[in-house]
């Protein structure tokens, strides 16, 4: 196996390096005829990118949200932060926060460390994530520590985020730099991964369990420098002794030969075939395939990761061989074919409707609703719209739109940062408008249908993917 160099990842044929394009094709082929909802996929192996692309409106150059593969990150930094000698793994969590202890302080908590935040192993029985999001001071520390430890540290598996969090802040106190600013120059640097963003937590503390945001190409790296035992660029630059115990089993999560029941390392998950992966929410997936030298990235918005893992096993793992292959012209051409028309389409279905003219620049004032909205109104110009969404703070979201083709608009709407969307507008019947909103550095489409009335509107909401529900109470709009 050669070590990747440089600071863009190198190319090559598929072939080259021992895959069909064949394969490759099948394995696109079978995502796309499952609908599990891919925004990018890249495949690395013997170090280099055999095969890439992205599902347009998505693109190479945008960060895309990572969720819990950002997870595997915060074991990184643990794993320098232990390499210089600022934590072990068997220091008490609780030594790190005295000021937060709980009163009393049981033993389970007492005897809680560093490593059993690793392998989420903690004792608690629930995921402490919760408490930690609705902790009226902003203290996610203090919070984590109120919720009982009811089991032995070590003895028990429960897949918790608040963990991750803990690391993050333990992180921190010892440093006095965030995760992402100690991260900087000894991973992100030397990687050439570069604008990388953080989530944090009220107090200024990174989240750790979520909150990433890189590129495709960025993940890859993170995946090829543990496939590559921590060189980078002849370099040093993470232990190989770290590598190998982070991506070990820790302890065991269930029973199936599924990959949720392969066991779990520090913050990495394991898998079938001698593999081990980075996890994030809805389909952000690193793949490391150390026995095949190879590296699969994918970001999505899907309800099936084990669908996805699926398709890997059955199209690409068996096509992996030691020697290169014979070029396949043919097979290659379709394959470019193939990724270059990768796209999600916007809906097009009744291209106009008469009602433009009538509701044209309206304003309807809305119903009380939980999105804090106060009023809707939308415009039409030609092939273009747009929607102003004032919400009762008084402040103003204006997403531009096409009219059966993706129009981009920053605009607030998920969180409180600018959100880059690419919208459209169609017509289901004369008086049905359909909104999509995508959001392509999240997973998030959100598809908004407003049925007209003579003086009112009726707008109804819906995710593709969320971690609550996907669906929300109508909303009623008036003149």
């Amino acid at each position: 196996m050669e070590t990747t160099s440089s600071l863009r990842l190198s190319r090559s044929l598929p072939e080259e390096q021992g895959i069909s394009s064949t394969a490759i094709s099948s394995f696109i082929s079978a995502v796309e005829e499952q609908n599990l909802g891919l925004h990018s996929f890249m495949l690395l192996r013997h170090g280099y990118v055999v095969s890439e692309g992205w599902w347009a409106p998505y693109r190479s150059d945008l960060p895309h949200m990572l969720f819990s593969l950002s997870k595997s990150f915060t074991s990184t930094a643990i794993g320098f932060a232990v390499t210089e000698k600022l934590v072990t793994l068997d220091d008490s969590v609780l030594s790190f926060f005295p000021e937060d202890a709980p009163d009393p302080i049981t033993d389970n908590l007492t005897n809680m460390t560093i490593r059993h935040l690793l392998m989420m192993g903690t004792g608690h029985v629930v995921d402490t994530m919760d408490t930690l999001r609705k902790s009226a001071d902003g203290n996610w520390v203090k919070a984590f520590f109120s919720v009982p430890v009811e089991k032995q540290p070590g003895t028990h598996f429960l897949y918790n985020t608040g963990a991750t969090y803990m690391l993050a802040a333990i992180l921190q106190r010892v440093t006095g730099q965030t995760l992402l600013e100690y991260l900087e120059p000894r991973l992100f640097v030397p990687l050439g991964i570069h604008g990388a963003t953080w989530e944090s937590c009220p107090r200024g503390i990174n989240t750790g369990g979520f909150g990433l945001n890189i590129t495709t190409e960025d993940i890859a790296k993170f995946g090829q420098l543990y496939l590559q035992k921590g060189i980078w660029n002849n370099q040093r630059v993470l232990p190989e002794k770290w590598i190998n115990e982070a991506t070990s089993k820790h302890i065991s999560n269930g029973e199936g030969d599924h990959d949720w029941a392969m066991g779990y390392g520090y913050q990495f998950w394991q898998c079938q075939h001698g593999a081990y992966r980075a996890d994030g929410a809805f389909g952000q997936l690193c793949v490391v395939l150390p026995e095949q030298d190879a590296v699969i990235i994918t970001t999505a918005a899907s309800d099936s990761i084990q669908g996805m893992l699926n398709a890997v096993w059955e199209h690409l793992l068996p096509a992996m061989e030691q020697a290169p292959l014979p070029l396949e012209p043919a097979a290659s051409a379709h394959l470019v074919e193939q990724l270059k028309y990768l796209s999600i389409q916007p809906p097009q279905l009744q291209p106009s409707s008469s009602q433009e003219e009538r509701i044209n620049s309206l304003t309807y004032k809305l119903d009380d609703n939980q999105f804090a909205l106060d009023t809707f109104s939308i415009s039409f110009n030609n092939n273009e719209a747009a929607v102003t969404l004032q919400f009762k703070t008084g402040e103003d979201s204006v997403i531009c739109l096409g009219r059966g083709e993706w129009l981009e608009s920053f605009a607030q709407i998920i969180d409180a940062s600018l959100n880059r969307i690419m919208s459209s507008f169609t017509w289901v019947a004369d008086d049905q408008l359909q909104l999509t909103l995508l959001f392509i550095e999240m997973p998030f489409c959100i598809t908004l249908e407003i049925i007209l009335l003579e003086k009112q509107l009726i707008l109804k909401q819906k995710f593709n993917v969320n971690m609550g529900p996907t669906e929300f109470p109508e909303i009623i709009g008036r003149l």
